[in-house]
């Protein structure tokens, strides 16, 4: 046999063995029963696809209908100029609220009046602890300062000398706290420091704590300091900016406020107000994560103001 003739031999034989193989695959494999287009639909799985979480920004808040999917576990929108809740979720039940705490504090020292009183720090402050300005025995720092070190650096020190300057001791501003949130209609929180550290004592619910902002919001000076993104703070040290920890400001459009939170048992917490034309709206998040805290808030927001009711005209 010539080469030529054994090179097509074998690859004959190759090609053989490659059909046979395959054949012999085949034969492996159970035949796919053919079923009616009636049987394939009953026997198809019925079970729903699961589909990604639509973003903040993908809901048509106009026409959405249900609960919205946020990942706090209390959650509020209030009309700001009415107190009408306008979304809920879980908002009479208690909650840690962390640093938002803060709010009834700047709240009852605007209040107090006399803002340009020095306050002179203790040995008391430093023993806080966490997020601090440093405050030292003997630092002098007006109460007007004092607020925007309050409300930018959410400075726990700052917090401690603001209530014992206002009521001479930690237990006796809490009870001023607690009893303020009383007159303001919310009745399911109790505090136990101006701070908002925790403890198992010192709650709030997502409708109280609306109800809390919302006042705040009508003083000015509260609303310029929430407002503002950095501040100059001069200790006997250096001279440096305070940056407000509210991410929505500048980004979210309109946005006034106001105040964000956070410890573990708490988790994240945020309330944020927004001003579009003559209407505003203030969200509260609570016992959320992250990026929940941001998302959930641009949500919330955009849902108030699309769900406002009417105003009512005057004659």
């Amino acid at each position: 046999m010539s080469k030529e003739a054994r090179r097509l031999f074998t690859l004959t034989v190759a090609t053989a063995l490659i059909f046979a193989t395959g054949e012999l695959d085949a034969a492996k494999k159970p035949k796919k029963k053919k079923v009616s287009v009636e049987e394939e639909e009953t026997t198809t799985d019925t079970k729903p696809k699961a589909s990604p979480t639509p973003s903040a920004a993908e809901i048509d808040v106009y026409s959405f209908v249900g609960d919205l999917p946020l990942a706090a576990q209390g959650a509020t929108v209030i009309d700001a100029f009415t107190g009408e809740t306008i979304y809920a979720k879980n908002a009479q039940q208690p909650f840690f609220p962390a640093s938002t705490t803060k709010i009834l504090t700047a709240l009852l020292v605007i209040e107090a009046g006399d803002l340009d009183k020095v306050v002179v720090a203790t040995d008391q402050e430093p023993k806080v602890g966490d997020s601090s300005l440093e405050l030292r025995p003997g630092d002098q720092f007006t109460r007007r300062e004092l607020l925007y070190g309050l409300m930018l650096k959410s400075a726990n020190d700052v917090a401690h000398a603001l209530a014992r300057d206002n009521a001479g001791s930690i237990e006796a501003f809490a009870e001023k706290m607690t009893q303020r949130a009383k007159e303001l209609g919310a009745t399911d929180s109790h505090f136990m420091n101006p701070h908002g550290l925790h403890n198992p004592q010192h709650y709030t619910t997502p409708h109280d704590l609306a109800l809390i902002a919302r006042a705040a919001l009508q003083q000015p000076l509260f609303r310029s300091i929430v407002g503002t993104q950095r501040h100059p703070w001069t200790n006997q040290w250096d001279t440096f900016e305070l940056r407000n920890h509210n991410r929505l400001l500048g980004v979210f459009p309109g946005c006034t406020g106001v105040k964000t939170g956070y410890t573990n048992p708490a988790q994240q917490v945020l309330v944020s107000s927004a001003l579009w034309g003559t209407r505003e709206v203030i969200s509260v998040v609570m016992h959320t994560d992250k990026p929940g805290i941001w998302e959930d808030s641009k949500l919330l927001l955009r849902y108030g103001f699309a769900h406002l009711p009417a105003p009512i005209l005057k004659n």
